[in-house]
């Protein structure tokens, strides 16, 4: 049961490495934070298409490696 839930952590770390890989970036580095990049922070871009995808499984696969985490590191406890 351990060795299932560890194999699933990986896919679950995998997913996250490449969904997150995939997005483009949302600003030019520390420059756009400085000059006004800091204006996608307030939602003044829409995510939209696959940008939206992407975002909404970031944060389903982020949360399957969580809970698979916490599942892991009980059974190992026990």
């Amino acid at each position: 049961m351990a060795i299932t839930f560890k194999i699933l952590l990986i896919i679950f770390a995998l997913a996250l490495i490449s969904v997150v890989l995939l997005q483009k970036g949302k600003s030019a580095g520390l420059s756009g934070a400085i000059s006004g990049g800091a204006e996608h922070l307030f939602g003044k871009t829409k995510a939209r298409g696959l940008d939206l995808f992407l975002q909404r499984l970031t944060i389903a696969v982020a949360a399957g490696f969580f809970i698979t985490a916490l599942i892991v590191a009980y059974l190992v406890k026990v």
